[in-house]
């Protein structure tokens, strides 16, 4: 009995360390940025029309942020992670229950953190060895990616918290659905495009905007930078 179950503890601790050892790889950017262009460019599309429950779209931030706690194999780095996706987890737990409370600002707080989280070990991942491949642009496009989804987190937590942030032809709920909205809100400021359908109306969420356009002018820049530079070490 008790070498049945040693045996089966190697094995689960044998796929523990596969699986860890795989989200710390080059390859795993190419997984990420397959499921970061299904969130950024994929899920609006069906949320806007309808073809997606709630349940979905909150399944599909769960596992982005299940992906961080596998990112790193520092212990503080893993269990602050962990503990920002149990937290993520319990409280979209709640919200779904016949709980008579309003967890969804709370999520979307502890979903910013999360997202700070991942996108710092993303970078760190991206710049760890000093090598340039096509990985590591396909890191640097992940990054960016995920500071999109950032802002949109950030303009909803705006509209929440003071009950607006941007304005245009738009109706907001406070919803999951919004997701949509903010998330090419983000981009179209990340991107500086400005097509002008979408605004910020107050100060937060228009110094907010600056800001992600200020990212989006200065992060590329940066990035080539440093991986010419490692290239050339």
């Amino acid at each position: 009995m008790n070498h049945f179950v040693n045996k089966r503890g190697r094995q689960v601790k044998h796929a523990f360390n596969s699986f860890t050892d795989y989200w710390l790889t080059d390859a795993s950017f190419v997984v990420l940025l397959l499921i970061l262009l299904f969130t950024v460019f994929v899920l609006p599309i069906l949320i806007e029309y309808g073809h997606v429950h709630s349940l979905f779209v909150n399944t599909v931030f769960l596992f982005l942020f299940f992906t961080g706690i596998w990112s790193s194999r520092y212990r503080l780095l893993v269990i602050l992670t962990t503990v920002l996706f149990l937290t993520q987890l319990g409280l979209r737990i709640l919200r779904f229950s016949n709980y008579d409370f309003e967890f969804y600002l709370a999520e979307r707080i502890v979903g910013v953190l999360n997202m700070m989280v991942f996108i710092f070990l993303n970078i760190r991942l991206l710049f760890r060895n000093h090598e340039v491949n096509v990985y590591r642009i396909i890191g640097a496009v992940n990054v960016y990616l995920l500071v999109a989804i950032l802002g949109s987190f950030l303009f909803e937590i705006i509209y929440l918290t003071t009950g607006s942030g941007i304005g245009g032809d738009v109706v907001l709920e406070g919803i999951d659905k919004d997701f949509a909205l903010y998330i090419y809100f983000s981009l179209v400021s990340l991107t500086t495009v400005g097509f002008g359908d979408l605004y910020p109306i107050q100060i937060i969420s228009k110094m907010l905007s600056v800001f992600l356009s200020t990212i989006g002018i200065l992060y590329p820049a940066v990035v080539i930078a440093r991986l010419v530079s490692a290239s050339k070490d």
